[in-house]
């Protein structure tokens, strides 16, 4: 007798063509170029080990005292990294989570009921699909355009509101198109909003890596001034320390007094239900954070230099204002992924992956050694005949 499973899980795990065509490359033994390479850990980044694995030896991780919205030390140093943000959070407002994948399945399971949706921007990361599955959480896209940088189409956003919609995802900055939410598109998102009754769940994770040269070297957390609306915050080590194995990350909850106070306590029965964040890990926190600013600046310097030889070798890109991933205009309609594969031995995501019309985009990785982003511009280069 064949076992049923879950129609949740009903998805197409079979390879893609580009994975495919990749593992055959790879067992030719050719010298394939990933530009898509996107863990830090592997980058040739300069880690203190001492520093980081040192704070995992307290003694304290071997009392078991679990706090379901975690270790009060640990939620205060989260309210003093956004504090570094001009933003006042309080320890309280704060409910520590394994990762911000973990932080969605909270969130879908407090706002909504199956079959209720969420809007989420289009370009996006697809772990959304992934996440929303897992919890029959229907995802409905809204788009966002580019003129001379990225834009939200408000007009578009509102009319995809409908009567089953709960919340609104908003990745600051976005995930891969690297632009971050301007103040008056905040404004526009917090009074929408608030017109439907719906939340804002806010993706922060690349908030500390934004590009001087863009004008907008810094951006502004939603943790920050009044709101008109609940808002959940995500965020987490794994981009902000460049620390994706520590596996900790939060929700900040904001938002009026009253539901904030209700919002708070369902939360914390969902993270007492689970208690998924290791004490050592806690305890270790506080350090990790104090930690961040090196590899902050590793990994800027590194976007930086790899942005410019993009532009050293003509090819074209979207403007980027944050983040650690670029989008390529590739202007020939015969040289996509798997042509840039086949003809140059360089992998490349296409734009597809998330969600970007037409065959003309390419995502690439700007935090891949610098040796080999300048070698995969070279190829990509020679091939459009630059």
């Amino acid at each position: 007798m064949s076992i049923r499973f879950s129609t949740r899980t009903a998805w197409d795990t079979g390879e893609s063509s580009l994975a495919a065509a990749v593992r055959r490359a790879r067992g030719e033994g050719r010298e394939l170029i990933d530009l898509t390479v996107s863990n830090p850990t592997v980058c040739g980044f300069e880690y203190d080990a001492e520093a980081i694995l040192d704070p995992l030896k307290n003694a304290r991780a071997l009392t078991y005292d679990p706090d379901p919205r975690g270790m009060r030390s640990a939620r205060e140093a989260v309210a003093e990294y956004y504090a570094g943000h001009r933003a006042e959070v309080h320890p309280d407002a704060i409910v520590l989570t394994t990762s911000t994948s973990e932080a969605y399945g909270y969130l879908f399971r407090l706002l909504c009921d199956a079959g209720d949706e969420v809007l989420v921007a289009q370009p996006s990361y697809p772990l959304f699909d992934f996440l929303a599955d897992l919890e029959d959480v229907r995802l409905t896209p809204y788009p966002l355009f580019y003129d001379y940088g990225w834009w939200i189409d408000f007009a578009e956003l509102e009319r995809r509101i409908g009567p089953r919609t709960r919340a609104i995802i908003v990745v600051h900055p976005n995930n891969p198109t690297g632009h971050g939410t301007k103040p008056a598109e905040r404004q526009r998102l917090e009074d929408l909003a608030a017109k439907h009754g719906l939340a804002l769940i806010v993706d922060e994770v690349f908030l500390d890596f934004s590009f001087s040269n863009t004008g907008n070297e810094s951006l502004v957390s939603f943790t920050s001034g009044e709101n008109k609306t609940l808002i959940f915050v995500l965020s987490g080590l794994s981009k902000i320390a460049g620390l994706p194995q520590m596996k900790v990350g939060w929700i900040v909850c904001r938002g009026p007094e009253t539901g904030m106070a209700d919002a708070l306590s369902r939360l914390e029965v969902i993270a007492d239900t689970f208690l998924s964040m290791n004490a050592p890990a806690q305890l270790a926190l506080p350090a990790w954070l104090g930690l961040r600013d090196s590899l902050r600046r590793q990994i800027l310097e590194r976007c930086t230099v790899n942005l410019g030889e993009i532009d050293a070798y003509g090819i074209e890109r979207l403007m980027v204002e944050a983040g650690w991933n670029a989008v390529l205009r590739l202007p020939r309609i015969d040289l996509g992924a798997l042509e840039l594969l086949d003809r140059a031995s360089v992998i490349v995501h296409p734009g597809e992956f998330y969600g970007m019309q037409g065959s003309d985009k390419a995502i690439v990785s700007l935090i891949c050694p610098e040796d080999d982003f300048r070698e995969g511009m070279r190829r990509i280069a020679s091939c459009l005949g630059r």
